[in-house]
């Protein structure tokens, strides 16, 4: 059985789907202790040169994931994982247009650490990829610590039956949907159409076509999040873009926030990116279609813990 059918499987089976969930997130009673999501933030100085706004999204990033059980819960040894950012648009780190490229870097580094064979890192940017994963600094920092950064091919893409209450099928880049494990790790920022990009609407970097979700963003990127089944998320919030998103320019528009949550709960996460960014859950509409579906919950402080990082 080849890697896409193996995962068709997976995804038609919803019993199988369940029981692999409890397998994996209840190994023995320490996990289960575990908190479902981890909101790291900076209780430190807040005016940080750049060295020190750089220490301080590394050790964010550490403290998010070390809170929800470290990387090892989901990295198998000699797997291929890939590190889904924002790289969407030709934008510096400062103009928070894309993940910030310390939080990238650090989530690499970690993956290998928990034993990884592989790290790929890559998106499907609406600039030109080979600017924007310049501009946005996360190709060399991905480099620096041995990831594969990867070119999307877009006539690789091929049409996927996700089964959606909107989406039946579309496009998809078979590269990510065939690793053994997809991080999920938007910024916070601020979106004309959807009101806001975190995680759920960073999933439309796997697929093409996606003026398809113009007509009913929320539906649509639902759909997508339930057939791609995340078992692990991150949220940037270092620097977030609270307006004239996604793609912003402006440097009036960027509030330092220095926070990073993790959770495997992804509703739960962009109910918390909702807050940052001034919004209330019900602003969102794919929140509310999330919990919907059954892919969280919204009420996301019963589950989250938050760590103080200095």
């Amino acid at each position: 059985m080849n890697n896409m059918n193996r995962r068709d499987f997976i995804v038609g089976s919803a019993a199988g789907a369940v029981a692999l969930s409890a397998s994996s997130l209840l190994r023995g009673a320490a996990a289960a202790e575990t908190p479902a999501m981890t909101i790291a933030k900076w209780s430190g100085a807040k005016e940080l040169d750049a060295a020190q706004m750089k220490q301080a999204a590394v050790k964010l990033t550490e403290k998010a994931i070390e809170g929800i059980g470290g990387l090892k819960r989901f990295v198998s040894q000699g797997s291929v994982v890939w590190v889904k950012p924002n790289i969407g648009w030709d934008r510096a780190p400062e103009l928070a247009g894309n993940t910030n490229p310390d939080v990238v870097e650090t989530i690499v580094r970690l993956c290998f650490e928990a034993g990884a064979k592989t790290v790929k890192v890559g998106d499907n940017p609406c600039d030109l990829a080979a600017k924007s994963y310049v501009s946005s600094g996360i190709s060399d920092a991905a480099k620096r610590v041995g990831a594969q950064v990867v070119f999307l091919d877009k006539t690789r893409a091929k049409e996927v039956a996700i089964k959606g209450e909107r989406v039946k099928s579309i496009p998809i880049f078979p590269e990510m949907i065939e690793c053994d494990l997809m991080i999920n790790v938007p910024v916070i920022k601020h979106h004309a159409l959807a009101t806001a990009t975190m995680c759920m609407k960073n999933y439309m970097g796997v697929i093409e076509k996606r003026n398809t979700f113009h007509q009913d963003i929320a539906t649509c990127i639902t759909d997508l999040t339930r057939f791609l089944k995340p078992r692990i998320c991150l949220l940037d919030a270092v620097r977030i873009l609270t307006n004239h998103g996604p793609r912003g320019g402006d440097p009036k528009d960027v509030a330092v926030k220095l926070a990073v949550a993790a959770s495997t709960d992804i509703v739960a996460l962009d109910a918390w990116g909702a807050e940052v960014l001034g919004k209330s859950v019900n602003d969102i509409p794919s929140i509310a279609k999330g919990v919907e579906y059954g892919l969280g919950r919204s009420d996301y402080r019963a589950i989250a813990r938050e760590i103080a990082v200095t």
